[in-house]
């Protein structure tokens, strides 16, 4: 009779490879955050402050831009579902999750540093904002036209001029507004401001 050896339990906790990859996104952001520009970052820091070989981060990683652009996403809060029930409380449900990315401030640090570079790095920005960016517009925008058929917004309006008044405002209270954490209510407040100038006329 065969006696089988007994089952290796596995080890609790995440697995290795989840572990190392969130340790070298966080060391991405880490050394980003304490000022290192895109330009001055390389596999090598970021393989001795997530304390990986290089090649473990070449595994996943084809090249330090791959790598940037998926650490910046990782700062972008989670498109919100929407319930479609009315254009405000989609918008208001959409910047939120502005205020969310704005209220953490290693979040803003990272951006403010990264987007300082867009000019010398223009491929890594044009993916970051593809992977990260686009989707929200999209988001936005939909709410909008849906807005615009359903009568709740003026038939007229200018898609892009609403969208920019809706994020431009909150991005002036992230950039320029008074420190500390954002109003929770800030974006009820944005969206019923805009919408007072773009909602349908009775």
């Amino acid at each position: 009779m065969t006696i089988q050896e007994p089952a290796v339990a596995r080890p609790a906790g995440r697995p290795r490879s989840e572990k190392a990859e969130k340790a070298i996104i966080e060391a991405t952001l880490d050394l980003l955050g304490e000022g290192m520009g895109v330009s001055e970052l390389s596999i090598e820091a970021i393989a001795s402050r997530a304390g990986v070989g290089k090649t473990t981060i070449y595994r996943r990683w084809s090249n330090k831009e791959d790598l940037v652009v998926d650490a910046l996403a990782t700062l972008k809060a989670p498109l919100p579902e929407l319930g479609g029930t009315s254009v405000r409380d989609d918008l208001i449900s959409l910047l939120g999750a502005m205020r969310a990315e704005s209220a953490q401030p290693r979040s803003r640090c990272v951006m403010n540093i990264a987007m300082n570079e867009a000019d010398r790095y223009p491929r890594l920005m044009e993916r970051f904002v593809k992977r990260a960016i686009t989707p929200r517009r999209e988001a936005m925008r939909a709410v909008i036209e849906r807005g615009i058929a359903s009568g709740e917004l003026d038939p007229g309006l200018d898609i892009d001029m609403g969208m920019a008044l809706l994020t431009g405002t909150m991005l002036w209270h992230t950039k320029w507004g008074p420190e500390g954490e954002l109003d929770p209510g800030l974006p009820e407040r944005v969206v019923d401001v805009v919408l007072a100038g773009i909602a349908a006329r009775p």
